[in-house]
């Protein structure tokens, strides 16, 4: 996970392809916009069961002045000893 958001920071889309599983790789760009400037990385939670894992994590980067935060719940699973990203889901933000 934090290998992941490190190429995200980086804008190395070779990366993100290669950690994604080939069942859900998005054909088009991974890297949508470069404007984002990442800020920082905190993971919540992890989970590992045999060759299946999740990752809780909130990501926080800026766009044109403007703060964000990505709240999501990764899956990855483990193919020849190497984790992929699977998919994530995204909680409900707290009322």
């Amino acid at each position: 996970m934090r290998s992941r958001y490190s190429a995200y920071t980086l804008g190395d889309e070779a990366y993100l392809r290669a950690s994604w599983h080939a069942s859900t790789r998005p054909v088009d760009a991974i890297i949508q916009d470069d404007a984002a400037k990442w800020l920082g990385l905190e993971v919540k939670r992890h989970a590992q069961q045999g060759d299946e894992a999740s990752v809780e994590f909130v990501a926080r980067y800026r766009i044109d002045g403007r703060a964000h935060r990505m709240h999501e719940i990764s899956r990855f699973l483990r193919e020849d000893g190497k984790w992929l990203y699977v998919d994530g889901t995204f909680p409900e933000k707290s009322k």
